[in-house]
Parts: C-alpha cells; structure tokens; sequence
C-alpha cells in the first residue's frame, strides 16, 4: 500500500512539473514573439503546439520546415466547415435514353406501330437527341418507350442512360482556405513546372484539394495542394471563398458563376453556403458577362434548338431538370446528358449535375441575383455578340 501511496503522489508530482513546463514555455512564446517575428529566446514547442501556433516558437531544426507549412496553411490541414447534404436531391424524377439513329427518330401514336416500326406521325431530326421515358416495354423480340401518354418510340437505336452523380459543397461559414476541385486525374509534381520530377502521387477527378501557394512558370500558374505536391492551372477548378457583395447585385443573396474556373459559388449574408462545379458556354456560345435576376423557375421543360447554319448542333433535350432563367433563354439547369463539370459544354447555359441543379432551385426564388464574371478578361462583354443562348 505504501508503495502504492509513492508511485500515485509521484505521478500527481510529474504532472504539475509537465504542466508548469507547457504553461511556462507557452507564456515565454507569447511575449517573445513581437508583432509575429519569434524572438531568440522562444520555446522549442511540442510539435502540435508548433503547428497551431508557430509564431510563438523557435524554428529549430525540423521544426523550420514545420513553422513554414503551417503558416502557409499545409498543416494542420483544418477541415472544411461543410454541412451534410439531402441525398434526396440527386434523385430524379425521369429516365432517360439516348437516341443514336444518324437518320431520325421517328415518333409512333400506338404501341403496336412502335414495335413494328411502321404508321410514325413525326420524325425528331439526327442530333443531339434525348428522351424522357415513362413506360418500357418488350414484346416479341423489339423493344418501345412511351415517353409521353399516347407517344412512342422504337428501343432500337437507343441507348438507356445512367444520371451523374457529382455534387458539390455546402458550408455552415465561410472557409477560411482556398479549396480546388482537380479536373483530370493528375500525378503531382514536387516543384512547379512540366520539367520537374513527379511526386507519385495521384490526385483524381473531382477530389477535392486546398490550395496554399501559387507560382507562375512560363506563362502558367502552377498551385500548391500538399508539402511537396503542385499541379498545373488547367487540371483544377479553384474557390476564393468572398463574401464581398459584386457591383450591382441588390441583395444580401446571390449566386456567383466564374467564367474562367468554372464554378458556382452561392452567398447568402455574405457567407458561402454552396460551392461546386459547372459548365457554362463554349466559344462563341459564351455566357454573357454581367449581373442579372432569375426570372422564372421551371421544376423541368424540354429544350432544343441549332445554332449551325446546317443544324449540325441540332439538340433535343426532354425534361431538363429544375430551371433557373437568368438572361433571356440562358439558364441554371441540371445537365443529366454529360459528366463533364469544370469544362465549358453548353450553348450559353450553365450546367449543372441534377444533385447540384435541385439544391440551388430548392434555394433560389425569383428575383435571385446572378453575377456572371470572367476574372480572364477572355470572355467578350460586347452585348451584341450574344443571341438569346441555349442549353
């Protein structure tokens, strides 16, 4: 019992001389450190210590290298504060096929005629073509969709469509950090350039990253996600979170679209509540520049159009899903026909995953504020470029 008695009071002893120490060291770090420049009498910290507060310690040794990651934010990587989101949301109310006939898709008013193939009413020109299906059927070997009561169409030729499932980013506040999205997978370099050796390491499509550094080589920004890891400009899609209301917008609630990076950030009280990727339009089908209001919100519509003097680009999209006009037939819409967020792929809209697309029509109104910006430069801003755009 006695030794028992001894080997307690001992430890009690150790702990307060181990907490005398720590209390001494942080209290010495904290007046030896004058205007964040670590004065030579500051503590050599405990590495945990070191990485949350590496002004107030001697960089000593390893520690060097650790007071320089974390002040440059590499460690401890802080998580993003991000809130969960509704599963629900990607789920969507329509099936879809594709059509990949090179003469038309012919349109049938029976079930009969459609299997048959014979008596159709009306033709779909070659293109760009989707369908919204309601019913399959399968009947002595040939296959028909009704994709409206009393409308059908022939299976053959069509290819049955599975939805993308990306989604983005809600958050609680505004993050603190620079975060990216890496766009294509990419093995790291260990300094900046494409004549640096590689890292080993791969990073892959839509991982998220946080960005600490940035340095220009040969006319390229290269970002730095990790200790020893750099990837160039054009493989991620990157977010400076800015609360700062844009010039123009009216309101406390707005939805920010860059051009350059392709992503949506959303703000609500000058915090960042969502952020994600997207698609907005191609070369001479830009998204015009400039500050706008949603008009009118649709839960889901049929597009089509062409812009080509051949109709080359014709397209027919049924039941695009939840619809934020913005400038004139320019929308925020889910795009269930591609997966290829972070790059430019439509007639002027801006591209959404269905996930994404429900969650910002859940959150926007009418009269919602749309701040569309090319940090570039490269977008025109020249009205007169623009036709009413399309999906």
């Amino acid at each position: 019992m006695a030794k028992l008695r001894l080997e307690i009071t001992l430890g009690i002893l150790i702990s307060v001389l181990f907490m005398g120490l720590s209390a001494r060291s942080a209290q010495a770090g904290s007046t030896d450190s004058v205007d964040g420049v670590v004065e030579p009498n500051s503590p050599v910290c405990p590495v945990r210590f070191q990485l949350r507060f590496p002004e107030r310690c001697r960089p000593q040794g390893e520690r060097a290298e650790l007071n320089e990651l974390a002040s440059k934010g590499l460690l401890p990587q802080r998580p993003l504060p991000l809130v969960r989101l509704d599963e629900s949301l990607g789920d969507l109310p329509f099936y879809y096929v594709r059509s990949k006939s090179k003469d038309g898709t012919p349109l049938y008013t029976s079930l009969q005629d459609a299997l048959k193939g014979q008596n159709s009413y009306r033709k779909i020109e070659p293109g760009f073509v989707f369908f919204s299906w309601i019913e399959r059927y399968d009947q002595d070997n040939a296959v028909a969709y009704m994709i409206v009561p009393g409308v059908y169409v022939r299976g053959d030729g069509m290819a049955r469509l599975s939805t993308p499932s990306y989604k983005g980013l809600a958050f609680s506040r505004t993050p603190s950090q620079t975060f990216a999205w890496v766009l294509t997978r990419t093995e790291t370099s260990r300094e900046p350039g494409l004549d640096q050796p590689k890292t080993g390491r791969t990073v892959e499509r839509f991982q998220m990253v946080y960005v600490s550094d940035s340095r220009e080589v040969n006319g390229w920004v290269w970002y730095q996600i990790g200790p020893d890891d750099w990837i160039e400009q054009r493989r991620i899609a990157k977010v400076i979170p800015d609360g700062t209301r844009p010039e123009g917008v009216e309101s406390d609630r707005w939805i920010s679209i860059d051009l350059y990076e392709q992503t949506m950030t959303v703000y609500e009280q000058g915090q960042l509540v969502f952020a994600t990727l997207i698609s907005t339009g191609l070369d001479g089908w830009w998204t015009q520049p400039g500050v706008f209001q949603v008009y009118e919100k649709l839960e889901a519509d049929p597009m089509a159009g062409s812009f080509a003097a051949d109709r080359s680009d014709f397209y027919y999209l049924e039941d695009v899903p939840w619809i934020l006009y913005f400038d004139e037939s320019r929308a925020i819409h889910g795009a269930y026909w591609h997966n290829g967020y972070g790059y430019p792929r439509s007639h002027g809209c801006v591209n959404m995953s269905p996930f994404d697309s429900h969650w910002i029509f859940n959150w926007a109104e009418e009269g919602t504020w749309v701040y569309v910006h090319d940090p570039s430069g490269r977008t025109p801003t020249d009205a007169e470029l623009y036709s009413a755009g399309g999906a």
